[in-house]
Order: structure tokens, then sequence, then C-alpha cells
């Protein structure tokens, strides 16, 4: 089967951004840019990987979590492939997704720039 892959980046839990949904693929590109502001204490990036379903809820793929500290070791940002992680103990979970994540700015004004650019 296929699925309708689409990525959901929360910011501590709060939803900020949504790709687009790329129909009928289990290689999905989507090659979205975003920049959003960044909370001064804020403590994780989280990528959720889902799969569109018309007739019931969508459902999680897997996931990402850039930690605060993760994004401190890397200063020029982060990119590359990464696997993704089950959110359900229960369900095994197969891909990785392509990222870009950088931290801009000084510390009274960040900025995440993120760039979610494919997945397999």
């Amino acid at each position: 089967g296929s699925s309708d892959p689409y990525c959901i980046v929360k910011i501590d839990d709060e939803a900020i951004i949504r790709t687009a949904t790329v129909w009928k693929t289990l290689s999905p590109f989507w090659g979205e840019e975003y920049e959003v502001q960044l909370q001064p204490g804020f403590h994780s990036i989280s990528i959720y990987v889902m799969d569109e379903d018309a007739l019931s809820r969508d459902d999680i793929i897997g996931k990402v979590c850039i930690t605060r500290d993760m994004l401190a070791e890397h200063p020029k940002g982060y990119s590359g492939w990464v696997s993704l992680s089950e959110v359900d103990p229960d369900e095994e979970v197969q891909g990785e997704i392509h990222l870009r994540v950088e931290v801009l700015g000084s510390q009274g004004s960040r900025r995440l720039r993120c760039s979610v650019l494919e997945a397999r």
C-alpha cells in the first residue's frame, strides 16, 4: 500500500506548521521551508509524519524529536536523514525524514528555520 503523508511541526507540543499532503506515496517530497519565532525557554521541536485518512482519524506514521540541547550541539544547524521513532509503543515504525533545522538570531530574538525536505 501507499500513504498520503504530511508533517506537523510542533514546538513544545504546540502545532506551528503543517506541510502539504503528498498523495499515494511512500517516498514523499515536500521541499518546504518555514521560519518561525522561537520562545526563549523552548524545550523541543517535534516533527510528526502523518497519514491523511478521509474516512477516519489521520494515523501517525512516526515522529522525530529535536531537543534544545541537540540544537546547541549543532550551532550551524542540523541537516540530514533522521529515523522516525514510534509514538505508540505497540506500533513498529520504519522510515526516515530528511530535515534541515537551524536557530537564527540572538538570545533575545531567535527564529527557527525548518526545512521539511522528503521522507522514505
